[in-house]
C-alpha cells in the first residue's frame, strides 16, 4: 500500500466515523420528537418540517455511509481506484477530493448528463 494509498484510507475511515457519529445523532432526535404533542398547529407544523427534513439529511448520510464503505471494501480487495464503469485509473486529485468515488470525472460527468439510469453499464 502506497503512502497516497494510506492517506485516502485514513481518509475515508475519518469520514466514516463521522458519518455513524451524524447518523447516531439523527436516530436519537427521531425517538425523542413527536410532532402532534404541541400546544399550537403552527408549532406543530414547524416540528414536522424540521423532522422531514432530518429525515432527508438522515438518508442522504446513510448514502454517503455506504459509499464510504463501498470504497473500504475495494480498497481490501485492490479495486480502489478503478473506475467501476470504464476501468481506467480514476485521478488521485479526484480522489483525494472524493475519496469514495468510484467512477472516473469523465464517467461520472457521463451519467450526470445522461437522463436518470441511461448511462449505467450493466
Amino acid at each position: 500500500m502506497t503512502k497516497d494509498d494510506q492517506r485516502l484510507r485514513k481518509m475515508l475511515e475519518a469520514e466514516r466515523r463521522e458519518l455513524l457519529d451524524t447518523i447516531s445523532h439523527f436516530e436519537v432526535l427521531a425517538r425523542q420528537k413527536k410532532p402532534g404533542l404541541g400546544n399550537h398547529m403552527a408549532d406543530d407544523g414547524t416540528e414536522t418540517f424540521d423532522q422531514t427534513a432530518s429525515l432527508a439529511l438522515h438518508r442522504n448520510e446513510q448514502v454517503l455511509l455506504s459509499q464510504v464503505e463501498a470504497a473500504l471494501a475495494r480498497m481490501d480487495r485492490g479495486e480502489y481506484g478503478v473506475c467501476e464503469r470504464c476501468g481506467d485509473e480514476i485521478d488521485f486529485a479526484r480522489l483525494k477530493a472524493v475519496p469514495q468515488a468510484a467512477l472516473c470525472i469523465r464517467c461520472q460527468q457521463h451519467i450526470e448528463d445522461t437522463p436518470r439510469g441511461n448511462g449505467l453499464k450493466r
